[in-house]
């Protein structure tokens, strides 16, 4: 299974750290021991679709500190069952080679 989340908590962070509650959210990504890769609108996730579940909800529950407001989490998840798809295979065909 292979999910995009992009968490949007309020506030994101505080002054002396701007990201505060977003690195709480990744650093839960890092954690959890599968494949990701963090881009600017999100990052993207592969692995089995319990573990990916499950990190869903703690990358959520990462981002509610005693300062944070609300969150928001968007969530795309992609899931192709007897096939063997990757981030890679997705979008290998798409990237810019390097120069």
């Amino acid at each position: 299974m292979i999910m995009q989340i992009h968490v949007l908590p309020d506030p994101v962070g505080t002054a002396d750290d701007v990201y505060r509650n977003v690195d709480r959210a990744i650093a839960e990504i890092t954690a959890s021991g599968l494949t990701y890769e963090v881009g600017a609108m999100g990052t993207t996730v592969e692995g089995p679709p319990d573990a990916v579940w499950e990190l869903a909800r703690r990358v959520h529950d990462a981002t509610r500190a005693a300062d944070t407001r609300r969150v928001m989490t968007l969530i795309k998840m992609y899931e192709s069952p007897g096939s063997e798809t990757s981030m890679t295979a997705l979008t290998e065909p798409f990237r810019t080679p390097a120069p």
